[in-house]
């Protein structure tokens, strides 16, 4: 049986930030590794800052909270990774990005090292092909924001050993998540689904059908959906949804999954969503507005 007691985290953004957070919740020791130091510390400070939100919340106990911090560090260059049990990769959903952070680390990772991708579309296999270990890699694609989000998607390769695969469910179920499994297929599950349905959305804006408000409006009362498309899309960052839909595009080939070309506007304008200040709706004031 392979265990999971330590873990090293790629990236020390919103995604990466959640999954160290999770993990070091659960008990296990955490390196936190980004392009360099300051940043990884960085990510450990935005951590501290929510896991002091959970405790005013009465989510966590101060004592919950000091124990995760004493098991986060953050990694001064990528030899802290050497002796992890598991690496989870959670840079931009770029798969030349992945395949660069895949050739600079597996030559420092113990050879049992499991490697697992948090990507939300990118073909597992094919990210797997570009390691030295295939059978020990697997997709562990986490749900954002992670600390809050119950879901993980769990995705094999046409190579990932069992006993990884089942080191990877304890491990996920650990962390108090939910599994679903996915075939290793464009968007997997959640991304296959949803996206399509963002994407529709913004035909809907640019056809005229409806404006930003009354469609988020539609579907928020209409559907019961907890957010409209375009609020959930600015969440996201509309350049990440562009990327899922070229790799659905890409994959499926298939002209319904054809990106809307209103919203390759919106990423080559620069606006990205909440992270970028604005998306479908312009954030930099005290309430959201809608740009159209």
């Amino acid at each position: 049986m392979v265990e999971i007691r330590t873990v090293g985290v790629v990236g020390a953004g919103q995604m990466g930030g959640g999954i160290a957070h999770v993990a070091a919740l659960a008990g296990y020791e955490v390196a936190l590794y980004d392009v360099s130091l300051e940043l990884a510390t960085k990510g450990i400070a935005k951590i501290a800052a929510n896991l002091e939100r959970q405790v005013a919340g009465d989510k966590i106990s101060a004592s919950d909270r000091d124990a995760a911090l004493a098991r986060l560090k953050p990694a001064d260059g990528v030899g802290a990774l050497a002796s992890v049990d598991l690496v989870i990769e959670a840079a931009t959903e770029k798969e030349e990005v992945k395949r660069r952070i895949f050739q600079q680390i597996c030559p420092i990772l113990k050879p049992d090292a499991i490697l697992a991708s948090n990507t939300s579309s990118i073909s597992i296999t094919r990210l797997a092909s570009g390691t030295d270990r295939p059978e020990r890699f697997l997709g562990i694609h986490f749900m954002n924001p992670v600390p809050v989000m119950k879901l993980v998607e769990l995705v094999r390769g046409i190579a990932t050993d069992d006993a990884v695969f089942e080191a990877s469910k304890a491990f996920a179920l650990r962390l108090g998540k939910t599994l679903t499994v996915s075939e290793d297929f464009p968007g997997f599950i959640v991304n296959r689904v949803l996206m399509p349905m963002i994407n529709e959305a913004i035909y809907t804006l640019h056809e005229g059908v409806g404006t930003i408000e009354s469609i988020d409006t539609s579907m928020k009362l209409g559907a019961n959906h907890p957010m409209g498309p375009f609020q959930l899309a600015d969440f996201i960052g509309l350049d990440t949804c562009l990327s899922i839909m070229q790799v659905l595009h890409d994959g499926l080939a298939d002209s319904k999954y054809r990106p809307c070309p209103l919203l390759v506007k919106y990423v080559e304008a620069g606006w990205l969503g909440r992270k970028a200040g604005r998306g479908f709706y312009d954030y930099r004031g005290e309430t959201p507005v809608p740009t159209r």
